[in-house]
């Protein structure tokens, strides 16, 4: 048996240009064979399967630099969260500069204290 993204793409096409009452055909199939909710399969075919939308890297603010230096204040935190850790980046980032352990340039420096504490967690997702 096909999977139920196949049966919607081989299904909506046909539904797409089915006058009124083959419509209401195509949809009792699909309901008998996917399960759904007669409303549901009706939105479905309607719009087709779309696909998920990526990360695309050319609209990514924070680069690797960034990334980097994030993990390495996280590190030094004790891995606190980024609603925790976001308010403490600024006196950390001073520390950790004037003892020698860390070396940023400008436009990272600010990056890193423009960063929400949501968007944090978000790029420490991929370390934890």
């Amino acid at each position: 048996m096909a999977t139920r993204a196949e049966l919607v793409e081989a299904t909506s096409s046909r539904y797409a240009g089915a006058p009124k009452v083959q419509k209401q055909r195509i949809l009792d199939e699909f309901v008998a064979v996917t399960g759904y909710h007669r409303k549901h399969a009706m939105r479905l075919l309607r719009a087709g399967i779309t696909k998920k939308a990526t990360a695309r890297p050319e609209r990514r603010l924070y680069d690797e630099a960034t990334r980097a230096a994030l993990i390495v204040i996280w590190e030094a935190s004790d891995r606190i969260c980024g609603k925790r850790l976001q308010p403490g980046l600024g006196p950390m980032i001073e520390a950790m500069e004037r003892h020698g352990h860390l070396e940023l340039e400008g436009d990272v420096r600010e990056r890193l204290l423009e960063m929400s504490a949501s968007t944090i967690d978000r790029v420490l997702r991929e370390v934890i």
